[in-house]
């Protein structure tokens, strides 16, 4: 959880009880050095931290190295991204080939990125794709038949090769196939920059047609520990870490699609009086998620089979009952709730009498759970989900968490 000095405060314990432990030692040590790295780190904010200088960049006047042969990104009058299907696909085809594309191309896209989810609200209301009627204005989306998918993918967690099976399967988003991806983008494997740049430009080619959602690892404190930080770090640098930030401060925090289903990252809050759509909307997002309260709770609560809650054991917040889906649900007028968060054996898992599904789409996850990844597809204004599972791809010998904090590379 990034709690260092907690952390600390345990080993001590541990080596305490069995001091001549060699792995015991060499934690508490490693825990030792997290603390103090911690501490000045803080000492450096406090002094520089100011989140609209750090986005202060020039980046026309960054260079372009001349031997870069790679895709090109198209620019308008004022210098602003344009990013077009042939950007995207010949981008997403150069990952594969495990290059990169130049810091100021990527610096364009986030800026782009960051200005397109400033102007979201924190609850986003989807539609199925349909074919209005013509005696229906094209904007009013609950005319006429549906034409189309509408699909949620859980977690992919920097798993970019998998991703990309993922569309292999399910086709590229389009108008007729849209997608929604419900957080935790980054951490732990270690394509993490690939997978959430490759989702951010389908989203700006098309943003009707793929939307993103934020989860607890979209935060500096996860991405600290579980290696999305170092990850750009060693790709790029900290001005484009510090770009992410923005970007994941402005992402959604749940969504409502056809005015039946809610899907959130974590789960649904247990404080007293329940929790309405119009609360979620009113949540002021853009920056690091509190310890506690709605926004921590949406992303980072748990179901639990038992009625009632009880206290976490990720050791944040509370998990939520049947009955706490069940009155969520009716309060709100919905059917279903879709969460991810959590991996699953099969990649996905139905609790709640049928009410909440958890969607978890990174196969053999950190390559050694084993498990499926899966995503839940809708095609009729009934919403019933069918599920797909897919095992997973290889990917180039570059093992997970190979830019974690030195606590996780033991």
């Amino acid at each position: 959880m990034g709690k260092v000095k907690l952390a600390l405060k345990d080993f001590k314990a541990v080596v305490s009880i069995v001091p001549k432990d060699p792995d015991a030692i060499k934690k508490m040590r490693a825990c030792e050095k997290a603390v103090k790295e911690e501490a000045f780190l803080k000492a450096i904010e406090s002094e520089t931290d100011d989140s609209s200088n750090s986005l202060s960049v020039d980046i026309d006047a960054i260079p372009v190295d001349g031997s870069y042969s790679g895709p090109q990104l198209p620019l308008d009058e004022s210098r602003n991204a344009i990013i077009t299907p042939t950007f995207v696909s010949e981008t997403i085809a150069y990952f594969r080939d495990q290059k990169l594309l130049p810091k100021k191309f990527v610096l364009q896209v986030l800026k782009a990125g960051i200005s397109h989810f400033e102007s979201l609200p924190s609850l986003l209301r989807l539609d199925l794709p349909v074919d209005t009627a013509e005696d229906q204005q094209a904007s009013d989306s609950k005319a006429g038949l549906v034409s189309g998918t509408f699909t949620v993918c859980g977690d992919t967690h920097g798993q970019f090769y998998d991703l990309c099976h993922i569309f292999d399967i399910g086709g590229y988003p389009s108008d007729q196939n849209r997608y929604l991806f419900n957080g935790d983008f980054v951490d732990r494997g270690s394509f993490s920059f690939e997978v959430v740049f490759t989702l951010l430009l389908l989203k700006l080619a098309c943003p009707s047609s793929l939307h993103m959602l934020r989860g607890n690892h979209e935060t500096k404190n996860m991405n600290k520990i579980y290696g999305f930080s170092g990850e750009i770090r060693h790709k790029y640098d900290e001005q484009v870490l510090n770009f992410f930030t923005k970007l994941f401060q402005c992402l959604p925090l749940a969504a409502v699609i056809q005015d039946k289903v809610f899907v959130v990252h974590g789960g649904l809050s247990t404080q007293e009086g329940g929790v309405t759509l119009k609360d979620i909307e009113n949540i002021q997002r853009f920056r690091e998620p509190p310890e506690s309260g709605l926004m921590s709770d949406l992303l980072w609560a748990d179901p639990q089979p038992e009625r009632g809650r009880s206290p976490s054991k990720r050791g944040l917040g509370y998990s939520f009952g049947p009955d706490y889906t069940q009155r969520f649900l009716k309060n709100n007028s919905l059917q279903l709730v879709i969460r991810s968060h959590e991996v699953k054996d099969e990649g996905y898992c139905v609790d709640h009498d049928e009410k909440c599904i958890t969607i978890f789409s990174a196969p053999n996850y950190c390559d050694q759970m084993g498990n499926k990844g899966a995503f839940i597809r809708f095609s009729d204004k009934d919403m019933k989900p069918v599920f797909t599972k897919f095992d997973a791809v290889p990917h180039p010998d570059i093992p997970p968490m190979r830019y974690a904090g030195n606590m996780f590379s033991l």
